[in-house]
C-alpha cells in the first residue's frame, strides 16, 4: 500500500479546510432575514434604550401575553403585525436594532427591526416625545448596519445578502396624530390636507429609493388603519365617535402610497415593492367586533376605566377581564388578537408564500443594557 507524500497530505488538508471554510461563510449570510422600519406599532425594543424619550412600553401590562409576560418594548400586550407576518412566512423575528446582543452574526441569523415609538416620515414627526427614530435616521441607521455586515463577509457577499432580504416600511400615523393634527407643531398650519400628505410622499420616495439603492429589493409598505377611531381619537371628540377628518387623511394617505410603491415597482430595476393596506378589514372590526370574535372596539383593554385618556399602560392600570376580546389594547396601539387578523388579511391579499428556510419564531429580544446612539432630538 503506498503512502502519500507529506506535501500531498497538507495540500488535500489545506484544500478540504479552504472547502469547509467558504462552506461555513457560505451558510452564515444564506438565510433570508427582515430588516424593519417602523414606528411603536413595530418597535421591539429600540425605544426602551432611548432614556429620555417619553415613548415608552417598559412598564406593566406591556407585554403580559408575549413570552415571559414582562415588558419587552413592544407597544401591545402581545405580537406586532409585523412579527406575526414573519412567523407565519418563516422569517425569524429581527431584535431592536439597540439590542446590547446584537452583533453581525445575530444581523445574518436574525436581520434588524429599526422601529421607533413615535417616529415618522417626517424628522419633525413626534417631536414632543423628545427622543424617537424617524425614518431617516432609522436607514441612516441600517447604512451603518451595512457596513458592518461588507466587513464581516465582504462587498460582493453583502450585496447578496441585502438583496435577498425582505424589507418592511411601517410609518405614517404619527405624522398625522403626532404631528400635523396637533397645533403645536408648525406643520399643522403651513400645509392643508392635500399638500401634507403631497409633502408625505415626497419625502416617502426619496426614502425608498434610497433604500432601493441600499439593495431593498423586495419591500413592503403598510398602510394605515382608520386611526380617526383609535380610542384617543374617539376620547377626544364630543360625541365619542370616529373622527370623520382623520380617517379621510388616512384613506387619502393609502391611496396616494398605493400609487407611489406601484410606481417604483414598476420603475425601480428589479423592485418588488407592494403597498399592505387592511383599512377596510380594521374599519370592519371596528364597526362590526362580535362578527370577528371580539366584543369591545371603541375603549382601551388597559386603562384607568372611566378616566379617560389614560394615554399609556401603567401598573396601576386596570386591565380588561379577556384581552382576546379587544380590539384595543390601549389608548394608541392594537391588541395581540386584532394584529393577528390584520397580519392574516395582509398575507392574504398580497399572498405571501412561506420562505423555507427551517425558521422557527425567535425569542423575545434582551431587554438588558442601557445603551443609545444618537436619535432624533
Amino acid at each position: 500500500m503506498k503512502t502519500m507524500k507529506p506535501s500531498l497530505v497538507l495540500s488535500t488538508i489545506l484544500l478540504t479546510l479552504t472547502i469547509l471554510f467558504l462552506a461555513n461563510i457560505d451558510g452564515c449570510h444564506g438565510k433570508i432575514v427582515q430588516f424593519i422600519f417602523g414606528d411603536s406599532l413595530s418597535d421591539v425594543g429600540n425605544n426602551r434604550y432611548l432614556t429620555r424619550s417619553l415613548a415608552q412600553a417598559s412598564l406593566p401590562w406591556y407585554g403580559i401575553d408575549f413570552g415571559n409576560g414582562l415588558p419587552n418594548g413592544r407597544f401591545s400586550n402581545g405580537r406586532t403585525v409585523a412579527d406575526i407576518i414573519g412567523d407565519q412566512t418563516g422569517l425569524p423575528r429581527p431584535p431592536a436594532f439597540l439590542d446590547p446582543s446584537l452583533s453581525e452574526d445575530v444581523i445574518l441569523e436574525n436581520g434588524v427591526n429599526y422601529a421607533s415609538g413615535g417616529g415618522g416620515i417626517l424628522n419633525e414627526t413626534g417631536g414632543l416625545f423628545i427622543q424617537r427614530f424617524s425614518l431617516n435616521k432609522q436607514i441612516e441607521l441600517f447604512q451603518g448596519t451595512q457596513e458592518l455586515i461588507k466587513s464581516k463577509i465582504g462587498e460582493d457577499s453583502a450585496a447578496k445578502f441585502f438583496q435577498e432580504a425582505r424589507y418592511v416600511v411601517a410609518l405614517g400615523s404619527n405624522d398625522f396624530i403626532n404631528n400635523y393634527l396637533m397645533p403645536v407643531y408648525s406643520d399643522s398650519w403651513n400645509y392643508n390636507d392635500q399638500t401634507f400628505i403631497d409633502y408625505l410622499m415626497e419625502t416617502l420616495q426619496g426614502q425608498l429609493k434610497l433604500l432601493h439603492r441600499s439593495g431593498a429589493r423586495e419591500l413592503m409598505v403598510f398602510g394605515l388603519g382608520p386611526m380617526g377611531c383609535i380610542p384617543l381619537q374617539r376620547v377626544l371628540s364630543t360625541s365619542g365617535d370616529c373622527q370623520d377628518r382623520t380617517n379621510k387623511l388616512a384613506l387619502s394617505f393609502n391611496k396616494e402610497t398605493s400609487k407611489l410603491v406601484n410606481n417604483l415597482s414598476a420603475q425601480l430595476a428589479n423592485a418588488s415593492y407592494k403597498f399592505g393596506d387592511a383599512y377596510d378589514v380594521v374599519s370592519d372590526v371596528i364597526s362590526n367586533p362580535h362578527k370577528y370574535g371580539f366584543n369591545n372596539s371603541d375603549s382601551p383593554c388597559c386603562s384607568f376605566g372611566r378616566i379617560r385618556p389614560a394615554l399609556t399602560c401603567v401598573p396601576a392600570s386596570i386591565l380588561c377581564k379577556d384581552r382576546s376580546k379587544y380590539v384595543f389594547w390601549d389608548e394608541y396601539h392594537p391588541s395581540d388578537s386584532a394584529n393577528e387578523l390584520i397580519a392574516k388579511e395582509l398575507i392574504k391579499k398580497l399572498g405571501f408564500v412561506r420562505v423555507d428556510q427551517n425558521n422557527v419564531p425567535a425569542p423575545a429580544p434582551s431587554i438588558d443594557g442601557d445603551v443609545a446612539p444618537s436619535p432624533d432630538d
